[in-house]
């Protein structure tokens, strides 16, 4: 394989650096908005890196034959406003890594987004950036996630390669083949004598004990395949028809709310305010009534509980005192034995999150989200998260736990992208 020279834009803490130096190629040039990061990639790299790609003299980048860069995916994610090329912030950078294309013309290009950029805007984003890369580049894209190649995280991204269609083009290049059926577990990457470690808190081991003796109470096949949403075991509020915030008082007077407590409110917001919190609104634009989706899972929580009131009742007061995310439980495990003990857990937003120890689940943003592992009475450190975008090679991360977690959040899989480029560049 030639020794080639690529730039890294939007550079994080290098991945795209590491797999392309693997394979024997030189970085000419990198930036990166984040001081933090530039600093920590500049000792880790030994590479002077630039401040935000806008300032930066496009003629002045040196010549190079890649261009490689996980533009930011703010403007495309779900979790986000969805603002795709128009937002103000970041939607933009698209159009700034064209103008280095068309200045440039390196022979490649390997881009990483996620995967919803395909569908933003029903599939209109996507269609003006083909149309924009495919002037000069022959392109294919591919959604790929490292438990596809025996990596134990799953972490869909969508990959963009292009080639010059005066140079050929991408007319022998293939994606690698997934590998569905291979075994993976998250037991290979994690470090037994790290010691940079941050314990269970004693109220989250006592979450896990609760639910685990809900978990007690039940056969694997019993377990439900919905998200338990313990607040509404016992009500009877309505909800079919039209969104309680839509009703009268005296429609929800009498009635159940959260753990089947009466609400007996003397205005209607106390009313409102005695519902689970999923119940308090949950209407979007003019709307009366809930999605279905929301409806079915209360429908589902109301007929587990009627079939399991006997245990329930006794059960109920011990998930009562727990913040509102963690009375909601997800058994992601299928039909296993019912032990929380020997899988990965994850607190999120929707839930505490239950599944098998085979591969993590994507790394976040957030420290609240770090997976735990409950056999360690521990989370996952930041080498073992290294370790799942296989970054392991470098000597320095960011000085804490949230800023190492936000950056790996953000960072491309090292061997997901030289799988890839050992394709793209042969």
């Amino acid at each position: 394989m030639r020794r080639l020279k690529f730039i890294d834009l939007f550079a994080g803490l290098g991945g795209f650096h590491l797999a392309l130096k693997e394979l024997g190629h030189e970085c000419v040039f990198a930036s990166e908005l984040n001081i933090d990061l530039r600093k920590l990639y500049e000792r880790n790299h030994k590479t002077i890196v630039s401040g935000d790609i806008n300032e930066v003299d496009v003629k002045s980048i040196p010549s190079h034959n890649i261009l490689c860069a996980g533009f930011p995916c703010q403007p495309f994610s779900k979790a986000g406003a969805q603002l795709g090329l128009s937002d103000p912030s970041n939607g933009n950078l698209f159009y700034r890594i064209k103008e280095i294309l068309n200045e440039h013309k390196p022979e490649f290009l390997f881009l990483e987004n996620v995967p919803n950029l395909k569908s933003h805007d029903q599939g209109n984003t996507w269609k003006v950036i083909c149309k924009e890369l495919s002037e000069l580049y022959d392109i294919q894209e591919e959604i790929l996630s490292p438990h596809q190649l025996g990596i134990p995280q799953h972490r869909s991204r969508i990959y963009i390669v292009g080639r010059l269609k005066i140079n050929g083009g991408l007319k022998d290049f293939k994606f690698p083949a997934k590998n569905q059926n291979g075994r993976v577990s998250i037991h290979d990457i994690i470090i037994e004598d790290d010691t940079d470690v941050v314990p269970l808190r004693a109220d989250t081991k006592h979450q896990l004990e609760v639910w685990q003796e809900f978990l007690d109470h039940l056969r694997p096949e019993n377990v439900p395949r919905f998200p338990i949403w313990a607040m509404e075991f016992g009500a009877d509020y309505p909800f079919e028809k039209v969104a309680p915030v839509k009703l009268k008082s005296a429609d929800l007077k009498g009635r159940k709310g959260a753990f089947g407590r009466p609400l007996i409110g003397h205005s209607f917001e106390d009313l409102i305010n005695d519902l689970p919190i999923y119940a308090q609104n949950g209407v979007t634009g003019n709307g009366t009534e809930f999605p279905e989706w929301k409806k079915k899972y209360i429908r589902q929580n109301r007929i587990f509980y009627e079939t399991h009131k006997r245990w329930l009742k006794k059960w109920i007061p011990k998930v009562m005192k727990f913040e509102n995310s963690h009375q909601k439980f997800e058994w992601n495990c299928g039909k296993v034995e019912l032990i929380i003990k020997d899988k990965i857990v994850q607190f999120r937003p929707s839930g505490i999150r239950v599944k098998m120890p085979t591969f993590s689940p994507a790394l976040v943003l957030t420290t609240t989200q770090i997976p735990i592992f409950p056999w360690l009475d521990r989370y996952m450190t930041r080498k073992e998260a290294a370790k799942l975008q296989c970054m392991d090679g470098l000597k320095e991360f960011p000085n804490s736990t949230s800023k190492a977690f936000n950056a790996l959040g953000n960072a491309v899989n090292v061997q997901v992208v030289k799988s890839i480029a050992k394709n793209l560049l042969k």
